[in-house]
């Protein structure tokens, strides 16, 4: 099946001033990510509408440009078909980040992922149809690629999710594809490794594993390890993923793909730990518990399409976003 023919204005949102300023629906504004893009969309002089339950963002994730003039904030649940197209109209670009994260919680209620995840994300991509936005950006996961012990993770290789969650992410993925295809709605699947930085929230039960640990040694306590330690990640500064999400809305040959993102390195958990803890000062050795289920053994992310389709290169490594991420969980405790 060929791909739809469909005109779409090339313009590069971050070019304020040059063309007229762009209009950005993000969904799950006030979450990690989503709040990170919604600052860095202001500071550029974009308009945007934050489309959030709040159900897992924060509103004080968003406390400091409550009051901007070019943000909308519009509490709704994703599975509302009808305010979701409503808030949809007039925007040009969708940045879809809501989800209910966290493959733990998916795995004691499967269910409410499912609901939120596919038909969530499925209604986001009806809405950009009926509703005619230039380009969705959907945030997917690595965890789509689970247990297949190849490495690194390659776009190409058999997705083999482990949990729930995995599940879901890799159906929105598909859903974008059908769209493209069939629609000619122009959808980017970004396979997010591991993101962490600031506004990521240490408190869940659900918690990443960089802000657990953080908050932890910040506080002189052991961080726990769900395993023996010697799992890998490819950890991915919050700014990589913004700039990723920018090249995606504008980049021509990126509709209809997945892209992996991430930093094409990566570190254990126990060396993560150590890090941390050496970032922080601190002289403190983490606790070992059992593994966790879905969890996966190692992960790392091939970049090249990334490179080729949005001319995405890692501005800030691992290390350096780590010490970004202590000093703010420093400045900011929560």
């Amino acid at each position: 099946m060929g791909r739809p023919r469909r005109t779409t204005d090339r313009r590069d949102p971050r070019q304020v001033g040059v063309l007229r300023v762009a209009k950005y629906l993000v969904t799950g504004g006030a979450g990690f990510i989503g709040s990170n893009l919604v600052h860095r969309l202001l500071e550029q002089g974009e308009k945007v509408v934050v489309y959030d339950d709040f159900s897992t963002g924060k509103k004080q994730n968003l406390a400091h440009v409550k009051r901007h003039p070019d943000l909308t904030v519009q509490e709704k649940d994703l599975r509302d078909r009808t305010a979701l197209k409503r808030a949809m109209r007039g925007c040009d670009f969708v940045l879809h980040h809501a989800a209910l994260p966290s493959v733990q919680r998916s795995i004691k209620d499967p269910f409410t992922a499912n609901e939120v995840n596919i038909l969530g994300t499925l209604n986001v991509f009806d809405a950009a149809k009926d509703v005619g936005v230039q380009r969705v950006v959907f945030a997917s996961s690595s965890s789509v690629y689970g247990e297949n012990p190849s490495l690194p993770k390659v776009e190409s290789m058999l997705t083999a999710p482990v949990s729930p969650y995995a599940v879901s992410k890799l159906a929105g993925e598909e859903y974008g594809r059908v769209y493209y295809h069939i629609h000619g709605v122009e959808i980017v699947g970004l396979r997010y490794f591991n993101v962490f930085g600031p506004r990521q929230d240490p408190s869940s039960h659900y918690a990443a594993v960089v802000p657990r640990f953080v908050m932890a040694i910040q506080k002189n306590k052991s961080p726990t390890i769900f395993g023996d330690g010697k799992q890998s990640r490819d950890f991915t500064y919050i700014e990589n993923i913004i700039d990723a999400n920018l090249a995606a809305c504008v980049a021509s040959k990126a509709p209809g793909e997945v892209i992996n993102i991430a930093c094409g390195s990566r570190v254990t958990i126990a060396g993560l730990a150590n890090f941390i803890a050496s970032i922080a000062g601190k002289e403190i050795s983490p606790t070992f518990e059992k593994p966790r289920a879905g969890d996966i053994r190692h992960s790392l992310a091939d970049v090249g399409k990334a490179r080729e389709l949005l001319g995405y290169r890692p501005r800030v490594g691992i290390e350096e976003g780590l010490r970004l991420t202590v000093e703010w969980f420093a400045k900011n405790r929560r």
